[in-house]
């Protein structure tokens, strides 16, 4: 009599993925030199903003004999001249514009959108996902097509060149992509905490100030910061909508570039100045903006 014999057990091939060579790579060095080389990645990348500086804290024929590294060895060519000159022209004027221009259109474009983003996530209403697909499609539409007829309605408004005019464009052209990226992170709240809350007689409203807004904290950051810069950084719009009474820094300083060569020292400082704000925001919501990137994600 034969005996069956038991089929051998299938070789599983589960098991821990194989690592890639960086991975290998990075295993064997260690952590410690990783971290190592991204902080000699970060001080390289901060090397023109250092020359920069230096340039700005020099005057405009030092800078036109020499390098700004060689600052190092002649620290007395150092001077705060450049800013004062700035400052007493006609930056801080620029400045504030800028401010007036920058700080309504994030505040808008973030209260606007988080409120259209939570009605097309979590509300049922008739065409709303056609509507929200012409949304999207205004992704595409560049900026460019709405200058002339934009600039024929602000003349027939009364509006061209001032403040508002820019502030209603930048937030007509930001909404589009606010919207998008809010819903997408707003659809992704478990849906058991609005019911919960419905249950419990809360109108829409409350649910949205109360749950959905708190929890987009991370998105709604990071949507601030990439509004703020886009408009804080913005020339074109400024160029085209914007008079020299009411021009922000961007155009100011893009009036300097015909004279390069003999006001370098402007030039440096105010980029340097424009540049101040930008970086003090990033660096202070930088927890939230992490989270943004990696929104999707809830626990």
């Amino acid at each position: 009599m034969t005996t069956a014999t038991a089929p051998a057990p299938a070789r599983s091939h589960a098991g821990a993925p194989r690592r890639n060579l960086i991975g290998r790579i990075v295993d064997r060095l260690g952590s410690g030199v990783v971290q190592v080389v991204m902080i000699l990645l970060g001080l390289f990348w901060l090397v023109p903003t250092l020359g920069l500086l230096v340039v700005s804290l020099r005057t405009t024929e030092v800078n036109n004999a020499e390098g700004w590294w060689t600052i190092f060895t002649k620290p007395a060519e150092l001077t705060i001249a450049n800013y004062s000159d700035l400052l007493a022209g006609g930056f801080g004027a620029s400045f504030w514009n800028t401010v007036a221009i920058t700080v309504p259109t994030t505040i808008l474009v973030i209260g606007i959108a988080a409120m259209a983003a939570y009605a097309f996530a979590w509300m049922e209403f008739p065409g709303r996902d056609l509507l929200f697909l012409v949304v999207v499609g205004l992704l595409i539409v560049p900026i460019q097509i709405a200058l002339i007829p934009v600039a024929a309605l602000y003349g027939q408004a009364g509006i061209f060149g001032s403040i508002p005019g820019v502030v209603l464009f930048h937030v007509a052209f930001g909404l589009p992509f606010a919207i998008f990226l809010l819903r997408n992170f707003f659809i992704g709240i478990p849906a058991s905490l609005l019911e919960a809350a419905r249950m419990d007689g809360a109108p829409e409203w409350r649910i949205f100030v109360s749950v959905v807004f708190p929890l987009g904290k991370p998105a709604i950051a990071s949507l601030g910061i990439f509004q703020f810069l886009w408009v804080w950084n913005d020339m074109l719009i400024a160029l085209v909508f914007a008079n020299s009474a009411n021009q922000p820094m961007t155009k100011y300083l893009q009036s300097q570039m015909r004279q390069f060569g003999t006001n370098m020292d402007i030039l440096s400082s105010g980029a340097f100045l424009s540049l101040i704000i930008p970086l003090v925001l990033f660096f202070a919501f930088q927890r939230y903006f992490v989270q943004g990137m990696m929104a999707g994600s809830v626990k």
